[in-house]
């Protein structure tokens, strides 16, 4: 049976799994999970209360699941929800860091199962697809840490994963080395519905998939994107929110 290249980092990954005893992602304690049960209450128990558009926190606890921020209100993105794991902040932080930087594959998976618990009480999309990333970055990482959350996430919310759903037209800068002003600028226009694939996004609920969100432009670009095509909600599905200044 013959497979697929893209389909070897997670291959690799599940069988040096079954080899080398497993630890704690965030503690090193020794256990056959990959977050230990005392990390896990300890840093993924407790859900904030969020904005329901752009997940930041709100400033005051409210059980109203359809709540909005100010910002959204005055600037309402095209995308109509996201749903984040945790805060990106110490030592969550890190789990981030290593994936994308660090080459640990064997995080996407955890990434996955954080959102898949998060997302078990929101409307499920009717298909996902991940954040692209340039060419150029793509070569030097060589994956896309968004495609490996993506994919088995797809697996737990059974809902189909579609990677060639939105093209990047070019490659832009890294959001995060850019001031706040600049970065609407940097992708705006960046992303494309193929033609192949306009067909798959009209009339349909697209769940986007990213590690990371900060001000969420990017994530914006590519949702208006999806709807001017067709889409007729889209929801972002994000392992770690930046905490808001």
């Amino acid at each position: 049976m013959l497979f697929r290249l893209r389909d070897w980092p997670q291959r690799i990954a599940a069988s040096l799994s079954m080899l080398i005893p497993g630890s704690c992602a965030l503690c090193g304690e020794a256990g056959s999970d990959s977050l230990c049960a005392g990390c896990h209450a300890q840093f993924f128990s407790k859900r904030a209360h969020r904005c329901r558009q752009c997940a930041s926190r709100l400033p005051t606890a409210t059980a109203d699941s359809a709540a909005v921020c100010g910002e959204c209100l005055k600037n309402p993105p095209a995308f109509d929800a996201t749903i984040v794991a945790a805060d990106y902040a110490p030592p969550i932080d890190q789990l981030v860091l290593a994936l994308k930087f660090g080459n640990r594959l064997a995080l996407a998976p955890l990434f996955a199962r954080m959102l898949h618990n998060t997302a078990m009480d929101a409307a499920l999309p009717t298909r996902l697809t991940a954040v692209p990333l340039g060419s150029q970055r793509l070569a030097e990482r060589g994956f896309n840490q968004a495609l490996e959350i993506a994919r088995p996430l797809s697996r737990a919310l059974g809902v189909k994963l579609d990677a060639k759903l939105v093209s990047r037209l070019r490659d832009t800068r890294a959001q995060a080395l850019l001031h706040p002003d600049e970065r609407h600028r940097n992708v705006r226009r960046a992303f494309i519905v193929p033609d192949h694939a306009i067909d798959r996004v009209r009339g349909q609920h697209v769940g986007v998939i990213d590690d990371v969100i900060t001000t969420g432009e990017t994530l914006n670009e590519i949702a208006a994107t999806l709807k001017r095509f067709g889409a007729t909600r889209v929801t972002n599905f994000v392992f770690a929110r930046t905490l808001q200044k």
